[in-house]
């Protein structure tokens, strides 16, 4: 179990960025930078991930132990089974994994997670969870694919209530890294399986099925042509058609 120690910020450009700079000056591992709004929060992909100031929790843990460089890939899955229960233990609804990093609710994006490591000394795992209603600072394309835990269940959640589970389930989860104890909860909660999808990969899209995840919590796909493919987080990525 891992004991976290919060620091708190009122804004930040990104709290992935500011953990990086406090782990590369000697942060403990368990440090967890917590911001009320970021003005650059990063998404995977080099998106950008929308953080209006007290809507969600915008959090980025540091983690120095407990993974290698063969289980670097499976931080982001662990961490997304971390998420989906913190957040049906504080909404009282279930959560699903898009893969590889989002968490999805009433058919829409609630959460995203970014892990960025700097191996072998340590990682970073960034998760913004958006909690309340806020679409007037959000950009409008965003309205029909971002979602809250407010306008899913009704619940008024604040950061703080969501800050004590995931912390509790992240420590949880992520000492099941190793084990991989973890994966039959991230194939269970998948958004995907079963699907129609379009793979982007480099500059090539390819149209396939979903038809499950292995026990690396990589995607397997069907194609056209009726051979199946393995999809490694960090390569593509998958749009539901």
């Amino acid at each position: 179990m891992i004991k976290f120690s919060p620091i708190y910020f009122d804004e930040l450009d990104s709290t992935n960025t500011k953990c990086k700079l406090l782990a590369r000056n000697g942060a403990p591992h368990g440090t967890a930078v917590i911001a009320a709004s970021q003005t650059a929060g990063k998404g995977r992909l080099g998106r950008r991930f929308c953080s209006p100031k007290g809507s969600g929790l915008y959090c980025t843990v540091l983690i120095r132990e407990g993974f290698d460089i063969e289980t670097t890939s499976l931080i982001t899955p662990c961490a997304a089974v971390a998420a989906a229960k913190a957040i049906e233990e504080v909404s009282g609804q279930a959560a699903q994994i898009k893969w590889v990093n989002d968490i999805f609710m009433g058919g829409r994006k609630l959460c995203g997670i970014l892990t960025e490591a700097s191996l072998p000394d340590f990682a970073v795992i960034g998760i913004g969870i958006n909690l309340l209603n806020d679409k007037k600072n959000l950009p409008e394309e965003l309205h029909s694919i971002v979602t809250s835990v407010e306008e899913q269940t009704g619940r008024i959640v604040t950061p703080k209530e969501m800050e004590k589970a995931l912390l509790y389930h992240l420590s949880e989860e992520l000492s099941q890294l190793k084990s991989k104890e973890f994966i039959p909860e991230y194939k269970k909660r998948s958004f995907l399986i079963g699907k129609e999808v379009d793979v982007h990969s480099g500059n090539d899209v390819f149209p396939a099925k979903v038809i499950g995840i292995d026990d690396n919590a990589e995607l397997i796909i069907s194609l056209q042509n009726g051979k199946t493919m393995t999809l490694f987080s960090g390569e593509v990525s998958v749009r539901i058609k």
